[in-house]
């Protein structure tokens, strides 16, 4: 008798990321779907509507990919695109000249100036608000919107923001909610579920999990928006490779085992900042100390790999603990199985120089991998005292 194949539906996330992907009609057997290099694809005839004619409209690589990250989000329709800001772009495209976007006042610098730099030429307005006031969304819904974008986590302040209660409000008004997910990933939290609308995920980061990628994804249960979506994604054309899409979803077999170490190192690392002289304001949501825990506990179903915390002795201390660590790298991104330091003031953030959400020049912000933990404290700990 034929074997027959399992519901992936009606199994725990551990199980589920294994599996997903693969195509069950391939009668070959293969465990991981192959790689469709194919730019275009022939049909039968004039007459026949075929899945697939030409790859940036839809390839089976991708295809694979986007009913495994649909899976993972519990979501109808996913959308592929080759990068993170690919994809908050796609957000965006959705809007009508005029609109108005209620943004987080900590937000990702590469959405901060598109929203402040770019889109403002298409006559969009954003309007930042504090997010984990209650109040300061209510009052900003109460003018005309178009969009409620919000990060939770936000990247890099790490504020916790309660995407139900948010997405209530905004429901109430009309206006649909998109969320970036991608400090948290599926693993952890699934705003869809709270009733987001949209939710986007830089797949570089913690659901590849391995710095060798670029990749971006938007997925929703609304059938008008993905119909639109699709269209975005198809002339836009800011599409992933099928490599790219073959890699993610390699990478994202190793999703759940991942995500549990570097929460349980994130967690062992926050304790020890909160308790280090030379380190203030530590951020992490799993610390029953920070101001989110509670919303975070309600929201998560975990707290992730990304810990912030500030230099008690100021800026130049922050530089100099930033250049000081042996294993944790100086680099930008997040996510990866490496554990990476950086210095939000710096770079990208200093884009934000001078208004409402630039970043604490004392801060210091971490994505902490999958090393031993204590050798990651003792890489901390000799840098904080150098």
């Amino acid at each position: 008798m034929p074997r027959k194949h399992v519901d992936l539906g009606d199994l725990a996330i551990e199980t589920r990321v294994v599996h997903l992907g693969r195509d069950t009609t391939d009668t070959t057997g293969a465990l991981v779907p192959p790689i469709h290099p194919a730019a275009a694809f022939a049909r039968a005839s004039l007459d026949e509507t075929p899945r697939f004619g030409y790859s940036r409209r839809g390839n089976p690589t991708r295809a694979a990919l986007e009913a495994a990250l649909a899976a993972l989000h519990g979501a109808r329709h996913a959308f592929a695109f080759g990068s993170g800001i690919a994809a908050v772009t796609a957000v965006a495209m959705l809007l009508e000249a005029g609109a108005r976007v209620i943004l987080p006042d900590d937000v990702y610098t590469n959405t901060f100036r598109l929203y402040t730099s770019m889109l403002p030429k298409n006559k969009i307005v954003p309007d930042f608000v504090d997010m984990t006031d209650l109040d300061q969304v209510e009052r900003a819904l109460a003018e005309p919107a178009a969009l409620v974008w919000l990060e939770s986590p936000t990247n890099p302040s790490m504020k916790v923001i309660d995407i139900a209660a948010v997405a209530e409000r905004a429901r109430a008004k009309g206006v649909p909610v998109a969320v970036d997910n991608s400090y948290a990933s599926p693993y952890f939290q699934r705003p869809l579920a709270l009733g987001a609308t949209l939710v986007m995920e830089s797949t570089t980061k913690y659901l590849n999990g391995h710095d060798d990628l670029m990749g971006g994804a938007v997925l929703t249960n609304d059938d008008a928006l993905a119909e639109q979506l699709h269209q975005i994604q198809y002339v836009g054309g800011a599409v992933p490779s099928p490599f790219d899409c073959y890699l993610l979803l390699r990478g994202m077999k190793t999703l759940a085992l991942r995500m549990e170490r570097h929460q349980e190192n994130a967690m062992a690392i926050a304790r020890f900042l909160e308790d280090h002289p030379k380190a203030t304001n530590v951020r992490y949501p799993g610390l029953p100390s920070d101001p989110g825990h509670a919303v975070a506990r309600k929201q998560m179903s975990g707290f992730s790999g990304m810990v912030t915390f500030h230099a008690v002795d100021g800026p130049a201390a922050a530089r100099r603990i930033v250049g000081a660590t042996r294993i944790f790298q100086l680099a930008g991104g997040l996510g990866g199985v490496e554990s990476l330091i950086s210095y939000p003031y710096m770079g990208s953030g200093a884009a934000q120089a001078g208004t409402a959400l630039e970043p604490s020049r004392s801060m210091v912000r971490l994505s902490v991998g999958i090393e031993n933990k204590a050798d990651l404290i003792a890489d901390l700990r000799q840098a904080l005292e150098s």
